[in-house]
């Protein structure tokens, strides 16, 4: 799902106050951290994912990797080694974004 500008900018806004919750180590993208990524953005719609040094890929290829794995997922920004994440709740989306 392509986001505009406009919309990256708000979710980094709302995004900026968080904290990682997954990481992403020495193993690279695996099933489990897909299933971990896949739960916390059942719980919530924008999630930050942290990219240790010693992973295999760059920050931009985990964020590429996670995207395609997870559908409706949607890279806001990778800034450093921390990748922004966001998918729209199917049921009831609480974050409302800008046209």
């Amino acid at each position: 799902m392509p986001l505009s500008s406009k919309q990256r900018a708000h979710l980094r806004g709302l995004a900026h106050p968080l904290k990682p919750l997954v990481h992403v180590g020495k193993e690279g993208v695996t099933v489990p951290t897909l299933r971990a990524v896949r739960d916390a953005l059942n719980t919530r719609e924008l999630l930050k994912v942290r990219v240790l040094e010693s992973a295999p890929a760059s920050a931009r290829e985990v964020a590429a990797a996670l995207a395609a794995e997870i559908e409706d997922a949607a890279v806001v920004q990778v800034v450093g080694r921390t990748v922004t994440l966001y998918r729209p709740h199917p049921d009831a989306p609480e974050i409302r974004l800008p046209k």
